[in-house]
This record gives C-alpha cells, sequence and structure tokens, in this order.
C-alpha cells in the first residue's frame, strides 16, 4: 500500500476515535476495538489479522499495566482508608497553603517520577491528590494536572527512565551533562505546563460530579488519631525506595547477587507489593484493623478499576493496529525525507511515532536508533542536545492512541474533549517548551 493512503487512514482512524467518542457518546472500548479492526481491513489485512493486531496490543498495554494499576489502587486504599493520605495533604496545606496545593503536587511528581515510570506514580500519587484536594477546599485538577505534568516531565528529560538512556548510549551523550541538562530544563517546563496551565484552565472548565475512583478514595470512616506524617510519607514513597534499593543492590552486590535482587526488587510490580504489605502492616494491622476487615476493603477496592484497566487494553490495541497497519514507519520515512534540521527532525520523529503508537518510550528509543548514524556523520549538534529534542517529541500531543490518555481521563472524570485540552495541551506544552530548552543549549554550547 502507498504511504500516503496509510497516512490518511491513521488520520482518519484517530479522527474518528475522537468525535465518536466525544461528539456521539459512543462507548470507548467498542469505539477502539471497531476503528482498530477497520484500520487492520483498510490496510489489506486480512480480518483474523486484525482482531488478532487489537489483541496483541491489549495484551501488551495490560500486561504492563494492569496489575500496577491493582497494586496501586490497593496501597492508595490503604493509605485513605488509614488517614496517612490526609496526615500528608494536611501536612502540605499548612506548608504551603492551601491556595497554593498545585506548587505542593508539582514538587512531589517530580521527586517521584525520578526513578519510577509515569503510570506508576500516578497511580501511586493519584489517591493523594483526590486527599490533598478535597483538605483544601480547591478542584481535584488544580493538583492532579500540575502531578501528572510532573511526572511527564521527569519522564521525558531525566535519566535513569530506560527510554532517556537509550536515546543517550544511542547518541554517545554524557550522563552527568544530561542529568545537569535534564534538570535546568524540567524545572521551568513542569512550572509552566504544571501550576501556571492549572490555574489558567480548571476556572474554565465544568466537571460533572466525581469519577468512582475519586469516590472511593475520599471514604474514610476512621475516627482513631491520624498516623504520623513520617510513617505517612514512607507509606506513600516506600515503592519508589524498594527501586531505588534494587539500583543501589546492583552496584554494592558483586556479580550475579546484585543482578538476582536488582532484578527482584526492580520489578514495578514486586516493588508495589512490597510497598502494599508494607502499608496493611503498618497502618493496618499495627494500628488495630483486624486481618479480615483489611483484606475484605483490598478486594472491594478493585471493582472500580475493572473499566480503566480495560479501557487503558483497548487504547494499547488501537495503538498496535495503526503501527501494524504502516502508519508509523510511513510517517517516519515522511518525516526524513523532508530534511530538517537535524534537532528538528528529531523531535519530529519522535512526535511522529509518539501519536501513531502512544508510546513515549517507543518513540524515543525509535527516533535515536534511526537518527544516531546520520548524528554521528554529521557532527552538527552536540548529543545531549539530541536527547532532550528526542525527549520532547516523545510527548508531544498527549494522543489517543496513548494508554495513559484514557487511564487520566477515567481517574479524573473527564470527557474526551476535556483530555483534549488540558491533558493534551500540557503534553504539547511540555514538548514545545523541551524542545527549545534543546535548541538554546544548543545555541549557547555553539557560543561560548
Amino acid at each position: 500500500m502507498i504511504f500516503p493512503l496509510v497516512i490518511v487512514v491513521g488520520a482518519a482512524a484517530i479522527l474518528a476515535v475522537m468525535v465518536l467518542i466525544a461528539r456521539f457518546r459512543c462507548e470507548p472500548i467498542l469505539t477502539l476495538f471497531v476503528v482498530a479492526v477497520l484500520v487492520g481491513l483498510a490496510t489489506g489485512r486480512a480480518p483474523a489479522d486484525a482482531v488478532a493486531s487489537f489483541e496483541n496490543g491489549a495484551g501488551h498495554a495490560l500486561g504492563h499495566i494492569a496489575f500496577i494499576i491493582a497494586f496501586g489502587t490497593m496501597l492508595g486504599r490503604i493509605v485513605t482508608e488509614s488517614g496517612a493520605a490526609e496526615r500528608i495533604a494536611d501536612t502540605l496545606i499548612a506548608r504551603f497553603g492551601p491556595r497554593n496545593i498545585h506548587w505542593a503536587m508539582m514538587a512531589i511528581g517530580l521527586l517521584v517520577g525520578l526513578p519510577v515510570f509515569f503510570d506508576v506514580g500516578f497511580v501511586l500519587l493519584a489517591p493523594l491528590a483526590f486527599v490533598a484536594a478535597r483538605a483544601a477546599g480547591q478542584p481535584l485538577l488544580l493538583a492532579a494536572l500540575p502531578l501528572a505534568s510532573s511526572l511527564s516531565v521527569a519522564h521525558a528529560l531525566m535519566p535513569p527512565h530506560p527510554a532517556i538512556m537509550i536515546a543517550i548510549q544511542a547518541y554517545g551523550a554524557s550522563v552527568p551533562v544530561m542529568l545537569l541538562l535534564g534538570t535546568a530544563v524540567m524545572v521551568p517546563t513542569a512550572v509552566l505546563a504544571g501550576p501556571v496551565f492549572a490555574r489558567f484552565i480548571v476556572p474554565r472548565l465544568h466537571v460533572r460530579g466525581i469519577s468512582a475512583l475519586e469516590a472511593q478514595f475520599l471514604e474514610r470512616d476512621v475516627v482513631r488519631p491520624l498516623p504520623p506524617f513520617w510513617l505517612s510519607a514512607l507509606a506513600v514513597l516506600s515503592p519508589v525506595l524498594v527501586i531505588l534499593a534494587a539500583q543501589v543492590a546492583r552496584v554494592l552486590l558483586p556479580g550475579a547477587t546484585g543482578g538476582w535482587a536488582a532484578g527482584l526488587l526492580g520489578s514495578t510490580d514486586m516493588a508495589l507489593v512490597i510497598a502494599t504489605l508494607f502499608a496493611g502492616l503498618a497502618l493496618g494491622i499495627a494500628r488495630g484493623t483486624p486481618w479480615a476487615t483489611l483484606s475484605r476493603r483490598l478486594q472491594d477496592c478493585l471493582a472500580p478499576t475493572a473499566f480503566v484497566v480495560l479501557l487503558v487494553g483497548a487504547g494499547g490495541g488501537f495503538g498496535r493496529a495503526l503501527i501494524d497497519a504502516g502508519v508509523s514507519h510511513a510517517l517516519t520515512d515522511l518525516a526524513v525525507s523532508w530534511r530538517m534540521p537535524v534537532l528538528l527532525l528529531a523531535w519530529g520523529l519522535a512526535a511522529i511515532v509518539r501519536l501513531a503508537t502512544g508510546s513515549a518510550t517507543v518513540a524515543m528509543s525509535t527516533a535515536a536508533s534511526m537518527l544516531a548514524p546520520l548524528a554521528a556523520q554529521t557532527g552538527l549538534v552536540t548529543p545531549e542536545a539530541l536527547v532532550l529534542a528526542t525527549g520532547a517529541g516523545s510527548v508531544a500531543f498527549g494522543p489517543v492512541t496513548d494508554p495513559v490518555f484514557w487511564q487520566i481521563k477515567e481517574y479524573l472524570g473527564l470527557s474526551v474533549g476535556q483530555m483534549l485540552v488540558t491533558w493534551s495541551v500540557i503534553e504539547t506544552a511540555i514538548s514545545v517548551l523541551a524542545l527549545t530548552g534543546a535548541v538554546l543549549f544548543q545555541l549557547c554550547y555553539q557560543l561560548f
């Protein structure tokens, strides 16, 4: 099939999903499935292959995130039921003030987002945003949007996230320089795309009611005193600490022992399970909650996640359908043929793969692997600027092909239209601001 027609099919599919769900209120999972299969058929695939493509993409997405959502929801339920989230929220409000809760959530997102993936950080910290917003008397989005944007910034721009490390290795960039450059760009980007944008957009949105997940995290009938702040913070940060412990074990323990320990503790699922067990013991059992009661609450809290998990899987299936149809490959070849400046080409390639596949990690690794030989041959820009530009492109658009789009939508109770004017705008702003940082760094390097 010729490339231009493939691109037309991909663009029509993305537009169809947005219009059918946002305008005509079609059921999202059915819509994503039907459009994904139609994409396969329109590009010449057999019906069985078109369905298998969706199933494979959904399975890959669910294999990555289903249990993250489950274990993260359990941990969040323990943290909120025990009053730990309320204790953290009260402390943050006392330090920052009720009107500045968006700055507090941004700072937490940047801190937690450094060692963990975006989806893990969001599942882990969303309950805290729910409780903090209620305690501060502020709209949920004023806390949740800065949190999500800061997690995304850290994921796209800072080592040691795997995609960034792949780009650093491909371009031959310096890790210490990337840490300094990433930090210098990360902070102002997070400020503008997070608290500043949230203050602008939230008063202009009307969100009806609250999501089922938010409702369950706001339920708390505990009458005993709140746990201390140190224990509450330790429970929330314990998955991060377990993952960091895995990296320390890899460095300090010899050979296979370090690799075994790092492989065990460094697994996101394992880190969340350990954190959930710790929180259950420290915030539940040790403070008088019977084991049977705790177990029942953990089972009950999973019911509202079923639709979220299925929708995330459907988003992954839709993205896979576009990849298998050749949309990503066609767009990438088209971008290379445009002969853009190298930095803009790195950004454009990553942005195009991001739009077609939904995955920031795939976008960054694909663009870096394609551009690395060209960058090494020309030597026109610094490797660090290329890494930053590629990371910037990898988060562009916040498209409907990204399973995270649907995850955030359900957590925050937003419509597709509201997601497009909030999350998609935030992701695009992060992308453009980070690209600007890469260009400025390159100019300074050439001047000085």
